[in-house]
């Protein structure tokens, strides 16, 4: 594809957006919860496991610690058994742990509403923060997970490997009130179609407006 000036790219980012949104009717957040501190709790689960696994933990670890003031007086060997299956158990527990008592002595036992407060929570980064804001408070913003890089990248909408680069680069192409849910259609892609190791380009909605299939060979596209 030929160099871009930023017109066409944010116009082609605006075509995929509308793509993306088609071909995904049914992207959504994949963490069940049922309120802003489940969805915090899950979402720090989620690293390095999958949405099914940490779904599969979460109904006895709310059950048990409903609240910020009942996690954070959990004995951490009964945490760590509790979430084992999701991976680095023992760093997730310090950083449920950590967590937990911040908003209990910090915020009165509630999930904060800014991106301000949220990063400076144990265990909680940019790509957390975004999936709490846009999932629990209905406010805007662009989660950058393995699958959101990875196919920015192959789309060419960024040319930037750290993800707040990433994301900053995403927000100048996407319309701000389409930022949460251009997340899940991403994700979602990323799934079904524009995954890792063999990307399945011959299937993609998005090919007439990707760089990507042109650059490896035919028997790499299916």
């Amino acid at each position: 594809m030929a160099r871009e000036a930023p017109p066409e790219r944010k116009a082609r980012a605006r075509r995929i957006v509308r793509k993306l949104f088609a071909a995904h009717p049914d992207a959504r957040c994949a963490l069940d919860f049922g309120n802003p501190f489940e969805l915090i709790c899950a979402t720090v689960l989620s690293a390095q496991c999958t949405d099914e696994r940490v779904n599969k933990v979460t109904p006895e670890l709310f059950r048990k610690y409903p609240s910020p003031k009942a996690m954070a007086a959990a004995r951490p060997a009964e945490l760590e058994k509790l979430i084992q299956s999701t991976g680095f158990y023992k760093a997730k527990t310090r950083s449920l742990l950590g967590l937990a008592g911040a908003l209990h002595e910090t915020h009165g036992g509630r999930v904060p509403r800014t991106m301000e407060e949220l990063v400076e929570l144990p265990g909680v980064g940019r790509k957390t923060a975004n999936v709490v804001l846009g999932n629990a408070y209905d406010v805007p913003g662009i989660v950058v997970d393995t699958h959101v890089s990875r196919v920015s990248q192959r789309l060419e909408l960024t040319a930037n490997s750290d993800p707040v680069k990433i994301e900053t680069d995403l927000m100048s192409l996407v319309p701000k009130k389409d930022w949460t849910r251009f997340s899940h259609a991403m994700i979602f892609h990323g799934r079904r179609i524009c995954v890792a190791r063999k990307p399945k380009c011959s299937e993609c909605p998005l090919f007439a407006d990707c760089p990507y299939p042109h650059k490896v060979p035919d028997t790499q596209r299916r």
